[in-house]
């Protein structure tokens, strides 16, 4: 079978298990040159990492760097379709995969479960995978990490059994902005109506924190969290001109209480401090590329960064994260004045915010390709699906049977 992007309104339906392959092995490599193993595992700050939402974006990332930067033994939890002979499955199937193969071959110790990470029955089989990995490892049956980047647009409720739908919506008033058809290259206006009371409620169950304080409530009661251990949870804040439609919309509520749940999973663990939530760059996603004036902002903001020398994807985020953050030298990790870590403190330079602007308001059709990054967005939007990675031959046949 050849294999190639079938893409509906900036949504991409396909995958390609041998691009997915070649940029999970891409990063690996990346970030193995970023770091250097001294002494045993026992000597490490980070021994063991529990990843929910492992198999795409930050979470792949995060994944990545603890295993391959820290040689950490981890447990991955992800919801993919699998793939068929005939038929591909998900990118992160495909990348699940592939970590799997790569950290057995580096004689690194994980696992994957396949399931919904918002059940209680997910989370009893993953306290029972820390204890069976910890003893494949030799080390202790202790979590040390717990990256918590789930990216669902439901979630069923595990008491109530109500199933919840999030949307992407402004609060308040409509929301009209341009945004970018990467399949076309035209630029649209888009209009959204605001979000109801209960759209904005049915986000906040999906995307808040009430899970991730679950999840650190069962562990904790399943006794396998270090007293050391540490969590973590993404958000994103961004420029004024996209808050109508994020920071102050739907997302951006869902967010606001992932900081409520951060400092409640504090509060819980009061004799030292436990949870952070990290403000990120913007970067293309599966999601992104479907919020309004995201891709044509991200464009923008892309070219100039890397017109500075300043931008990062995922896996270089996830490095600077860790190493500069979570695990620098010194004990304290350092923050801003509400408490979170800020890993997208270069794309708000005040520099490369007052230069994006200027490129908004300069881009027309004709000069789209000229003033923006928007090749560079569509390229790092087909490779979060497997497509236009260096060195893979899309027009070769794919035995999709030996990816199962």
């Amino acid at each position: 079978m050849i294999i190639k992007p079938l893409i509906r309104d900036n949504i991409c339906l396909s995958s390609h298990p041998v691009g997915c392959a070649a940029a999970v092995r891409r990063h690996i490599d990346l970030t193995r040159r970023q770091f250097e193993h001294t002494g045993t595992l026992e000597d490490q700050p980070l021994r063991l990492a529990l990843v929910i939402g492992c198999s795409t974006g930050y979470g792949l990332a995060g994944r990545i760097v603890a295993s391959f930067g820290y040689g950490a033994a981890t447990v991955g939890i992800s919801y993919e379709k699998a793939g068929t002979a005939t038929k591909p499955g998900s990118p992160g199937w495909y990348n699940n995969r592939t970590f799997t193969a790569e950290a057995a071959l580096s004689g690194l110790c994980s696992t994957t479960l396949d399931g919904d990470a918002f059940q209680d029955a997910t989370k009893d089989k993953a306290a029972d995978a820390i204890r069976e990995l910890a003893r494949a490892a030799n080390i202790p049956p202790l979590v040390d990490l717990i990256i918590y980047s789930l990216a669902s647009p439901v979630r069923v409720d595990p008491e109530s059994a109500v199933m919840y739908r999030s949307v992407i919506k402004p609060i308040g008033q409509p929301f009209s902005g341009q945004t970018i058809d990467m399949l076309t290259g035209k630029i649209r206006e888009i209009s959204v109506e605001p979000a109801t009371e209960d759209e904005i409620f049915q986000t906040v169950k999906v995307m808040g924190g009430e899970d991730w304080e679950r999840w650190i409530g069962a562990l904790d009661k399943a006794g396998v969290l270090s007293p050391h251990a540490r969590t973590i949870a993404y958000t994103y804040i961004g420029p004024e001109l996209s808050w109508a439609i994020y920071k102050n919309g739907t997302i951006g509520r869902a967010k606001a209480d992932l900081e409520r749940a951060a400092k409640a999973i504090n509060e819980k663990f009061s004799s030292r401090r436990m949870a952070w939530v990290s403000v990120n760059k913007a970067l293309v996603t599966r999601s992104s590329a479907v919020i309004p004036i995201i891709p044509f902002y991200m464009s923008c903001l892309f070219k100039v960064m890397k017109e500075k020398g300043l931008h990062e994807g995922c896996i270089e985020q996830s490095i600077r994260l860790f190493r500069d953050r979570l695990y620098a030298d010194n004990a304290k990790i350092p923050v801003d004045g509400d408490g979170r870590i800020r890993i997208d403190d270069w794309e708000m330079r005040e520099d490369v915010q007052r230069e994006t602007a200027e490129r908004m308001q300069g881009v027309t059709q004709d000069n789209l390709f000229i003033q923006t990054d928007i090749a560079g967005f569509k390229r790092d939007f087909l490779e979060t699906h497997g497509f236009d990675i260096p060195g893979v031959d899309y027009e070769a046949d794919v035995d999709l049977a030996q990816f199962i």
